[in-house]
């Protein structure tokens, strides 16, 4: 069926014919809500219908959609229009793979940049437990900036029975996993493909192996006269080395593309995670991987090679058990060993070494107020420093500590110094985010806050680096010559004089780095992995190691001992039900995080923000008289639109604005326009329009306007205001002026744009949200270190401030503190949510 311009399919409007394949038709077409283009893809006849493989191709395609990733092309929704069935794609414009690799063999460096990532598009697919298996270069776009999007995500399920002598990629086979059927592209599937086997994520790597192969070589790896042959020659035959045919190829690339086509799927790699780190180690050392000549070959994988590795590793006991019978020294692997300090039931903030080997840490095991401890491996009874609230940030080698005095649940305040064996601390600078001392304990480094900026300063007083974002923790280098430090959570080195400045890696959180003990790297926690990882001032990387786990790296000795911190948390979910007296727990996984609650107090919008909800976090809706919570998809921030239809989510991976259906129906994105980042967010009252604080490329935080149905946003307030609500009539804007959290309010109506002060809002307010008259506001407020807190009720014509609900969560061991807190429009319901956190340290030894 071929379709023509101006054709509808729903509301989608067809605008040309893009091309045409075994998967069917896939046309460029408008959608009018979002006022966007997409890629529609019409499906072939006999698979629309077969109910059951249409069926089975709808459950594969909503999996497809949530795989939010920049190197795949998003699934946006299946439909129908009369008897067609039809796909809707991201619109991706650019050159197919294939396309690319008509003119021979690729680049190194531009191979490396494509087939890395193609890996982390496969490694994101794979830890979702979706399989593509049908993987080839059509299946791969490149857009015009460099951007590699994988196409297809488990959707080949159409069948041929040919097998005629034209073996070229077109020819698309079932991709089910019934015994007996071949799946996927011949020429570019698996062995256990080719016979009909159950798939796992590994065929999908095979086929990755064979595109490599291409893409270095210029020819394919299994390409014989018939399709027949082919599949024969993928069962029982190795390609040609890629040296024999383009030497220039690196020795690792070459190791990687043989691993992936091991005909044993055991053989190839454990997790795409791993062939897609081994690609990126690839393509940032290239300069290192001078070829070897086609003699040298990496003996892991089938055939003849793997005979000479079984001989090699035979010969190796031999000798090693003749050496052991001579009486020499065996070799050992040395592997680290972990040694827990800590045993309290507490939260611990930071740690440090002391020179004499004994570990400083502040920790607080009732409330937020810190005490400083010392602790010495192989003794568990920690000792009082008698010191007030401080927090540990150094300790040079003269045995001097670095010191920060601040309010509880605060990390500003001011830096004092004070000898480990005991004295009055002596103050030398406010306002500070961290310290470190340097080497010769005579001078410090610091980040401090001044005139509304952070400045790194080494020593204090000479500026190194300014910034108006997060900047904290210093770490002077082994010799004096660098400092690293965090810059808005990415792990970053300047040299002494302020010059060189290099961002490395992006970190887990703060203070998570250290120098290594020769100085010649830092070893860091990273974000969103569970290890350590190692990288030199020039961006080298290796892992150092992999732990179960949450871990965050404290200190590193000069001896090479690691002070780590284990992290434990949970968050708990109350509420309390309209017409009940009695709060309920309404927590659902392990760290529920309370998002928006429904104007007359019913329904709940929350987020499972910890280890259960997936690195991007996940939403939900539930009732608030404790029935199941239903998952609505992926995000850690949200608001229910008022009419109960939608809830606003931010997917965190790639900060993409989507609206999840409550009941039936589709998630949709919001067109992004020219916003880079989005803050917070919520609706207007008519549940059409949603605003946001957001971030446009060399502009500041503003506040925009957006329809959900189609448009560009558009700013609402004046410039350094940030929105926090609108209300219910649809007249008043709530807001704060940037750099406070004090609530004010701008009137929508008319050209009066002027903000307007509400009387009775104190320091410390925090907006929750309108009342259903318009008349009021519901504000919350943290007290005693975030352990306490009160939701008020403020009158906007008088200020008259009415106390509605004390909040004060049972059990305050450990650290812990408020996450959010949401409110019905009457004030008679409301939820909150409360984190607990608990920390241990530990030394691991024999990190190399």
């Amino acid at each position: 069926m071929v379709l023509k311009a101006g054709t509808r399919l729903g509301p989608y409007e067809i605008v040309s014919a893009l091309g045409a394949g075994g998967m069917g038709e896939v046309y460029r077409a408008h959608d009018g809500r979002l006022d966007r283009d997409v890629a529609i893809k019409v499906l072939p006849a006999e698979l629309a219908s077969d109910p059951s493989r249409l069926k089975r191709f709808e459950k594969e395609a909503r999996a497809a959609s949530a795989l939010n990733h920049p190197n795949i092309v998003t699934v946006h929704e299946t439909g129908r229009e009369g008897s067609t069935d039809f796909l809707v794609m991201e619109l991706v414009v650019g050159r197919t793979l294939r396309e690319v690799l008509s003119t021979g063999p690729l680049p190194i460096k531009r191979l490396l940049a494509i087939a890395a990532q193609i890996a982390d598009g496969l490694a994101r697919a794979h830890e979702a437990g979706i399989v593509h298996r049908d993987l080839k270069p059509e299946n791969v776009m490149l857009t015009k900036d460099g951007l590699v999007k994988i196409l297809d995500f488990g959707l080949a399920r159409t069948t041929s029975s040919s097998s005629g002598s034209d073996e070229a990629s077109h020819l698309a086979t079932e991709t089910g996993t019934s015994p007996g059927v071949i799946l996927g592209t011949v020429g570019y599937m698996s062995p256990e493909q080719a016979v009909g086997h159950p798939l796992d994520f590994r065929s999908d790597q095979f086929a990755l192996g064979s595109i490599l192969y291409e893409m270095a070589t210029g020819r394919r790896a299994f390409q014989k006269g018939t399709a027949v042959d082919t599949l024969s020659a993928i069962l029982h035959q190795e390609p040609k080395p890629v040296a024999e045919i383009n030497p220039e190829a690196p020795a690792p690339l070459r190791w990687i593309v043989e691993r992936c086509l091991a005909k044993v799927p055991d053989e190839r790699y454990g997790t795409t995670r791993d062939l897609a780190r081994e690609l990126h180690t690839v393509r940032d050392h290239l300069s290192e991987t001078t070829p070897s000549g086609p003699g040298i070959r990496r003996p892991f994988v089938g055939g003849r090679r793997r005979r000479v590795a079984i001989g090699l590793a035979i010969a190796f006991v031999v000798v090693a058990a003749a050496a052991a019978w001579a009486g020499r020294q065996s070799v050992r692997v040395s592997m680290p060993t972990y040694e827990q300090l800590t045993f309290r039931h507490g939260f611990i903030a930071l740690a440090r070494f002391a020179p004499d080997g004994t570990v400083v840490y502040g920790t607080s095991t009732e409330g937020f107020h810190l005490e400083l401890f010392s602790v010495r491996a192989g003794n568990p009874e920690p000792r009082s420093l008698g010191l007030p609230s401080a927090n540990i940030l150094s300790i040079s080698q003269a045995g001097e500590m670095a010191l920060i005095f601040s309010p509880p649940a605060v990390f500003v305040g001011t830096l004092a110094t004070a000898p480990l064996t005991g004295g009055t601390p002596r103050e030398l600078v406010t306002d500070v985010r961290g310290a470190d001392w340097a080497p010769d304990g005579r001078s410090l480094a610091v980040v401090r806050r001044v005139s509304g900026k952070n400045r790194l300063e080494f020593p204090i007083g000479k500026l190194l680096a300014e910034s108006e974002g997060l900047m904290t923790s210093p770490r002077v280098s082994r010799d004096g010559a660098f400092v690293a430090y965090d810059d808005n959570t990415v792990l970053t080195v300047v040299d002494s004089a302020g010059h060189g400045r290099v961002k490395l890696l992006p970190l887990n959180g703060c203070c998570d780095f250290a120098w290594s003990p020769s100085g010649q790297e830092l070893w860091a926690t990273v974000e969103g992995e569970r290890g350590i990882r190692a990288v030199t001032r020039k961006g080298r990387q290796r892992q150092l190691l992999s732990m179960p786990g949450i871990f965050s790296l404290q200190d590193v000795s000069t001896d090479g001992r690691v002070l780590l911190k284990r992290e434990t948390e949970s968050g708990e979910l109350w509420g309390l039900a309209p017409g009940e007296s009695q709060e309920r727990d309404l927590s659902w996984l392990d760290n529920s995080a309370a998002l928006d609650l429904s104007a007359d107090g019913r329904t709940i919008l929350f987020a499972e923000i910890g280890s259960a909800g997936g690195s991007n976090g996940a939403v939900y809706k539930r009732d608030i008289d404790g029935s199941p919570a239903v998952r609505l998809g992926e995000g850690k921030g949200g608001a229910l639109s008022p009419d109960g239809k939608w809830a606003l989510s931010m997917f965190k991976a790639d900060e993409q604005l989507e609206l999840l259906p409550t009941g039936p129906g589709q998630a949709l994105r919001i067109e992004r326009g020219p916003i880079a980042t989005y803050r917070a967010f919520g609706w207007y009252p008519d549940s059409r329009h949603i605003w946001f604080n957001g971030i446009e490329p060399g502009q500041p935080v503003r506040c925009y306007v957006q329809d959900i149905e189609g448009g560009k946003p558009r700013v609402v307030l004046p410039e350094g205001w940030r929105g926090r609500g609108v209300s219910p009539d649809g007249k008043q804007f709530a807001a704060a002026r940037r750099g406070t959290d004090v609530p004010a309010f701008f009137l929508l109506e008319g050209s009066d744009r002027t903000a307007r002060s509400i009387p009775g809002v104190v320091a410390g307010d925090d907006f929750l949200r309108w009342s259903a008259d318009s008349r009021s506001l519901f504000l919350f407020q943290q007290t005693d270190g975030a352990h306490e807190a009160r939701i008020f009720r403020v009158d906007l014509s008088n200020g008259r401030r009415e106390l509605v609900k004390e909040i004060s969560p049972t059990g305050r061991r450990g650290g812990g503190g408020f996450i959010s807190a949401v409110v019905s429009a009457d004030g008679k319901s409301w939820v909150y949510s409360y984190s607990r956190y608990f920390s241990d340290l530990f030394i691991v030894n024999g990190l190399r």
